[in-house]
């Protein structure tokens, strides 16, 4: 990334902190019961006396059906978009894909096949290809092995969200935590009749840089991303916040205060964590597990987390037998998404968080995946657990006083030039769309001006009277 690029970010963030722009960490609690308690009424007598009549109706059959929800007009569609991509705040290289989600029609397309910066829209091709391929009810483990007499190592096993205390069942980010761990392992440890331990830290299972290539120095300073890591605790945050400063060294940090949970229950350990590899004969001591997939997916697309999103791509490459590094993360989803019928013809991933500068990817395969992903009863979870509009995450902020609250669920992508946004739309007259937008060229100002727009053009789908700003 550029001098320029690197100093309008950080300028970027001074504007939005100046502003006051947070983005919360939300759950997704979808309100809304089947009542299945209201009685029925009792069924019509059949007549068995000579010469009685049917009541009227009886024997009519089913009611004819009602008409079906229209579409909206491809025209007024294509004006739309039209309109969008001739708009000032947006930039000269837009892409706009929107297919009906019943049917997978494409009803409009401009510039949908040519590949651009996705920012954080990439998100959801990690999100899928976890979803399929680790299925969404997986869990990872994070355990402890003794390798000898009084030599124990914790094993990292993907689960970055560990709680520094218990562990919440009812958490995502701390379900699982390292003071269970420390309880379980304290009581085995007494059982065998240790009370001294050195402690090592096994956090092996991800190979290559913990860094990637298209990250600026900010990004890490800034708080967008940890160094990634298969064991850390609360994604290595160093403070309560959105984006504050991450640990160093997320896997040495967990190991540390895991010594000291352990010297807190009475067990003595030597000297600090030293890393090293757990051998396939050490004896399982005590494990915990984290969150399941599903819950870690909904978790990365309501907050964007980068650093969660790139350990589960790295679960994806393990999973498919590649390298749990940055290639083979992206190799891997790339091939699962593939592999799931979605054309990815001039797809580009850098990383799996759409962080990095380089990837690449066209408007149309947003909205295909998504159209593949509403068609299968395992999949179709990623799309119902994207943010509310109005609501939930990173679209908590906005369409909070506009008619399409409620509406929208989809995915926002921000970098410094970049403004996106795909997911699915309900119109006014009940019709499921699926869109995506994607402006990788917009002018200097900031996402307050590209972001009116594209909100607009959503506000459009979903059937209101708006305009464009």
């Amino acid at each position: 990334m550029s001098t320029t690029r690197v100093t309008a970010a950080v300028a970027g963030v001074v504007v939005l902190l100046g502003a006051g722009w947070v983005t919360a960490d939300a759950y997704d609690v979808v309100p809304g019961v089947v009542t299945l308690d209201a009685p029925y009424p009792p069924p019509v007598p059949f007549p068995t006396a000579p010469g009685a009549v049917e009541p009227p109706g009886l024997l009519a059959g089913p009611p004819e059906p009602t008409d079906p929800v229209p579409l909206p007009e491809a025209d007024e569609l294509r004006a739309l978009a039209d309109a969008v991509v001739a708009h000032r705040w947006i930039g000269e290289s837009v892409g706009i894909v929107v297919a009906d989600g019943v049917t997978g029609e494409v009803l409009v397309d401009v510039g949908g096949a040519t590949p651009r910066e996705p920012a954080s829209t990439a998100k959801l091709l990690t999100a899928v290809a976890a979803t399929s391929a680790l299925g969404p009810d997986a869990t990872v483990e994070t355990r402890v092995v003794q390798q000898g007499p009084g030599r124990i190592v914790l094993v990292g096993g993907g689960d970055v969200m560990l709680a520094a205390g218990a562990g919440d069942p009812d958490a995502i980010n701390g379900r699982a935590g390292l003071a269970d761990l420390a309880d379980d392992t304290a009581r085995a440890l007494a059982l065998a009749g240790t009370t001294e331990v050195t402690l090592a830290l096994d956090d092996t299972l991800f190979s290559g840089p913990d860094v990637a290539p298209g990250w600026t120095p900010g990004d890490l300073a800034l708080g967008y991303m940890a160094r990634v890591s298969p064991i850390a605790v609360n994604i290595a945050k160093t403070r309560e916040e959105p984006y504050p400063p991450r640990h160093a060294d997320p896997s040495m940090h967990a190991a540390t205060t895991f010594a000291a949970l352990l010297r807190d229950r009475g067990v003595t350990v030597v000297g600090e964590p030293a890393r090293a590899t757990a051998p396939a004969s050490a004896v399982p001591l005590a494990s915990v597990r984290s969150a399941t997939v599903r819950e870690v997916v909904r978790y990365l697309l309501h907050t964007s987390d980068n650093t969660v999103t790139e350990v589960v791509g790295r679960l994806v490459a393990l999973d498919a037998g590649l390298p749990g590094s940055f290639q083979g993360a992206t190799r891997a989803v790339l091939a699962e998404v593939r592999g799931l019928g979605v054309d990815v013809e001039g797809a580009v991933l850098a990383d799996c968080s759409g962080l990095a500068e380089g990837s690449a990817l066209p408007t149309s395969l947003l909205v295909d995946l998504m159209r593949v992903a509403d068609a299968d009863a395992q999949l179709r979870g990623v799309l119902v657990d994207l943010p509310v509009a109005g609501w939930q995450g990173t679209l908590g902020d906005r369409y909070g006083d506009l008619p399409a609250r409620g509406l929208v669920r989809a995915k926002t992508g921000s970098l410094v030039g970049v403004t996106s946004l795909a997911g699915t739309v309900v119109t006014q007259q009940g019709r499921h769309l699926l869109f995506a937008v994607v402006a990788d060229r917009t002018p200097p100002g900031g996402q307050l001006g590209p972001r009116r727009v594209v909100d607009a053009f959503v506000q459009q789908l979903a059937g209101c009277a708006c305009g464009l700003p």
